[in-house]
């Protein structure tokens, strides 16, 4: 849970730009975009095995 106290002085705009980057840190706004739609568990799977292949061919090639 993302809390945010206002300032002493602090402008509405600042205040709304500081809350939006705690948001976006602690990956709120990916969670809801990820949950928007249903997934089936095997397309869930598909994808991290295609994230894995790719970081393996990366680490291939990088030579790590």
């Amino acid at each position: 849970m993302v809390k945010l106290t206002v300032r002493d002085r602090e402008s509405i705009q600042e205040a709304v730009r500081r809350f939006r980057k705690l948001v976006e840190r602690s990956g709120i706004k990916k969670e809801m975009r990820r949950r928007e739609f249903f997934e089936k568990p095997s397309e869930t799977n598909r994808r991290a095995r295609l994230r894995a292949e790719r970081r393996t061919k990366r680490n291939r090639l990088l030579g790590v």
